[in-house]
């Protein structure tokens, strides 16, 4: 797979996108993330000539680029328009075309794209860390591609073979070096976003013609307000996420926008976000809007098993590994909501949030509160404090989850 940067003169994104802001103190167009001002200046390039597609050459795309100044203390999880995207087609054929980085900015779809009529798209979302020494870090990338693999055959798409999807990562983390490099260790990072989408126009109910994987970035702080802080949910027993037999288990796109409505009415009475239930019994815990759960009692930690209607996490996964490496007892089963209330702490996982601790339950009107130092449980401590010291570069990773990029 070769990889070009498409030529482009003058300010970075075309005029119909939303401008990039620019670092204080200049005066420039700037764009508003969770009730706070940030700024970025648009990057002028001149045009280059493509380029085989190897990480190491993304550094060629922009000279002496200037680092991004941002109020990381106060980011939240909010996007910031940042220099570069991937960009790769694939026909008929199954095969992806050569892939470019072009500016950040809107794409052309036909309005009878498969992925606007029937919801035929997947996306991913990783995390790339700066370590003290400068360098980045990404977290487990292979495992992205492989959980986009098979979500691409649940929905009828070709993917990105493992490779091609790391090395379009790296590119794209390296391109966008003015923010890939200023997250301050410990105080944000550097979201990733991939992109599988039915761009081919399409009439009748059929998978698209053509498939467009793209790959954006965003620096963010902590996903909950809250951060490592405990977080309250409330228990949807009206609607559910996902049901057997259906799409819970992959990441496609529909899964998200169907717990809109009970998450922004959880919101609208406090809560932080909505736990759901199984939709057959309606008594197992699934998962939260965007998150796996668990459940800690004693030295036991459970979790629901995944059996279609779950999202198997890397998060999730990754935190198995080390709580059992801590010598924890780790349960992948059907945990009732009767286990969920008198447990002795619960935590959530994903990777926006990494770990995030429960503080409140609240079920058919009963709030149940969990214990803990400021309402961080122990054991979410300790696991929330190994995870990220790995991700991080903080401790050394003898589990070979981290990729570095110099």
């Amino acid at each position: 797979m070769e990889l070009g940067l498409a030529s482009s003169r003058g300010a970075l994104l075309p005029a119909a996108a939303p401008p990039l802001a620019s670092p204080r103190p200049r005066s420039s167009p700037s764009l508003q993330i969770q009730n706070h001002i940030y700024s970025m200046p648009a990057l002028s390039h001149k045009a280059h000539t493509p380029l085989a597609c190897q990480a190491s050459l993304a550094t060629k795309y922009m000279e002496t680029p200037e680092i991004v100044d941002l109020d990381w203390e106060n980011l939240g999880f909010g996007l910031v328009n940042t220099d570069f995207m991937y960009m790769a087609k694939c026909g008929p054929d199954g095969n992806f075309s050569k892939g470019e980085m072009v500016p950040f900015g809107p794409i052309a779809l036909s309005p009878s794209a498969g992925v606007l009529n029937y919801g035929q798209g997947l996306f991913e979302g990783l995390k790339a860390y700066r370590k003290t020494d400068g360098s980045v870090l990404l977290f487990r990338p292979k495992e992205n591609a492989i959980r986009m693999i098979n979500g691409s055959d649940r929905m009828c798409m070709p993917a990105p073979t493992v490779e091609q999807f790391v090395d379009a990562v790296k590119l794209t983390v390296l391109a966008n070096k003015r923010v890939s490099i200023a997250p301050p260790t410990g105080k944000g990072s550097l979201y990733i976003r991939p992109l599988l989408i039915g761009s081919g126009a399409i009439l009748g109910l059929a998978p698209a013609p053509e498939y467009t994987f793209i790959i954006y970035v965003s620096p963010v702080g902590n996903y909950f307000k809250e951060g490592l802080a405990p977080i309250n949910l409330i228990i949807e027993d009206n609607f559910h996420r996902a049901a057997p037999g259906g799409t819970g288990g992959v990441k496609t796109i529909g899964n998200y926008a169907s717990v809109l409505k009970a998450q922004r009415t959880a919101k609208e009475k406090g809560y932080s976000d909505v736990l759901y239930l199984d939709a057959v019994h309606n008594k197992y815990l699934e998962e939260v809007s965007s998150c796996n759960i668990f459940v800690v009692k004693g030295n036991t930690v459970c979790t629901p098993a995944l059996e279609g209607t779950i999202l198997p996490g890397i998060t999730r996964k990754s935190i198995i590994e080390v709580a059992e490496s801590k010598g924890y007892k780790v349960e992948e089963r059907p945990v009732s909501v009767d286990e969920l209330l008198t447990a002795d702490e619960v935590f959530c996982t994903g990777t926006a949030v990494v770990v995030s601790p429960v503080g409140s339950i609240t079920y058919l009107g009963k709030r149940v509160e969990y214990e803990g130092n400021q309402g961080v449980g122990a054991v979410s401590q300790q696991l929330y404090t190994s995870l990220t010291s790995l991700q991080m570069g903080l401790a050394e990773d003898r589990m070979g989850w981290t990729v570095q990029l110099n």
